[in-house]
């Protein structure tokens, strides 16, 4: 998914220490993938966002395939999220964007309207490529407009990330079908019992907002704009302020300043909404046990949910597209890959590779474990895809809110900023 809220945290809090040379990775240069040598083997250029982690992660996994595919070598380029699109979009606008790249749902319009994406269903034709064994119907996923523009390599949804042992001592138990007064409740007496702010905040996270107006028949995006109105946003950031007023939410001064650090596990607050397989960083950064909570609702039923998923998504420019279409099949298909890979991407995406990976952490556990419930519980909708200039937005929105957390806007000059800077960024 698209990622600040939605941005992967191990790669906040490794990004720092990325390095190219210490994983020997090359560079990325020249037009597309190489046009190969005299003995028939060609290059093709494969960028992701992420860490030294995933990288070391990735790396493994080309290897694999070139140890398969010895006509194909792969180089290698990454860089964290907010880089990495720059860079990209600096390459796409040079018309050398690399052959095969890490996506995400909000710039898939964005790209097949500057006409960079290949619409991989002629090699699914040619049998380069297979979309069956998807769990879930993920492999509807990376579709927009009838064209097959991303393949999933893993999913993920929103969650309450919770302190257990806070939330044990409140005396809450959330369960399936809980309601928003329901989590007002559980704030308080976290707050009023065990003496910290039941959750880090609520003024950023897009994608809970996008999960809210779900349940009451709206959407943040739809296919052509914004899918709500300003007093909807303003009724939802002025809610996160009184919570915070309350001493329901944490300090948001507080939690800017121990970042990377989240509040959760700093200590500031017993739970935070972010995507289940972010539940890793809370195991590594803290002290305490960390668990996955449902999303309240409205109505006691609908959540909203849906499976997120980063993808795979190629170059309209690339001259092989038959060995970027192969890569990609054996990175989503192959059992050995999720057997490197684990969780670091999501649950992985196709029945293979997910019946591949049984993991052995409890923190892992859980994340499956999650997702299996999300299923059984038959509260999983589909995504629309968003317009183009939704990553605007999001970035928008993002920094907006936390001015306002901060106090350096009111709810009224916050609002009438997003919808301004949503529109221009909406009607290119």
């Amino acid at each position: 998914m698209a990622e600040n809220r939605s941005v992967e945290r191990r790669t906040i809090l490794k990004a720092a220490g990325a390095s190219l040379a210490t994983l020997g990775l090359a560079a990325t240069t020249g037009c597309g993938g190489d046009s190969g040598s005299g003995d028939g083997t060609v290059t093709i250029r494969y960028s992701w966002w992420g860490a030294d982690d995933r990288a070391e992660r990735i790396n493994r996994t080309i290897a694999l395939f070139e140890k398969k595919y010895p006509k194909i070598k792969v180089k290698t380029d990454f860089q964290p999220y907010t880089d990495f699109w720059k860079k990209f979009n600096t390459q796409a606008s040079g018309g050398n964007p690399p052959d095969v790249f890490q996506n995400a749902i909000g710039f898939l319009r964005k790209y097949d309207a500057k006409n960079v994406l290949l619409d991989l269903d002629e090699q699914v034709k040619a049998g380069n490529l297979s979309m069956d064994g998807f769990r879930a119907d993920l492999e509807k996923f990376g579709v927009v407009d009838g064209k097959l523009l991303g393949v999933p390599v893993g999913s993920n949804s929103m969650a309450l990330v919770i302190d257990k042992h806070v939330w044990t001592k409140a005396g809450v138990k959330p369960e399936q079908g809980w309601t928003w007064d329901d989590f007002d409740a559980a704030m308080k007496r976290i707050r009023d019992r065990a003496g910290r702010a039941g959750d880090s905040g609520m003024y950023g996270v897009m994608y809970l907002y996008d999960l809210y107006l779900r349940q009451n028949g709206k959407a943040f995006f739809t296919e052509k704009g914004l899918g709500f109105t300003e007093a909807d946003l303003e009724d939802w950031w002025t809610k996160a302020k009184k919570g915070v007023e309350e001493g329901l939410y944490a300090d948001p001064k507080k939690v800017a300043q121990v970042k990377p650090k989240s509040a959760v596990s700093a200590e500031l607050a017993g739970s935070e909404f972010t995507w289940d397989n972010f539940t890793v960083r809370y195991t590594a950064e803290g002290k305490s046990e960390y668990g996955l909570a449902p999303i309240p609702t409205t109505d006691g039923e609908k959540t909203g949910q849906y499976l997120g998923s980063l993808m795979l998504s190629a170059s309209k420019r690339t001259e092989h597209p038959e060995e970027v279409a192969q890569f990609i099949d054996f990175m989503v298909h192959d059992p050995e890959v999720a057997k490197i890979m684990g969780y670091d991407r999501g649950v992985p995406a196709t029945r293979a590779q997910y019946d591949a990976y049984q993991p052995a952490d409890e923190v892992d556990k859980g994340i499956a474990a999650y997702e299996e419930s999300l299923v059984k519980a038959g509260v999983l909708e589909t995504i629309t895809p968003h317009p183009n200039g939704a990553d605007i937005c999001e970035a928008a929105f993002l920094r907006i809110a936390e001015e306002l957390a901060l106090g350096k806007r009111s709810v009224d000059d916050a609002t009438k900023q997003f919808f301004t800077e949503s529109k221009t960024a909406l009607a290119g």
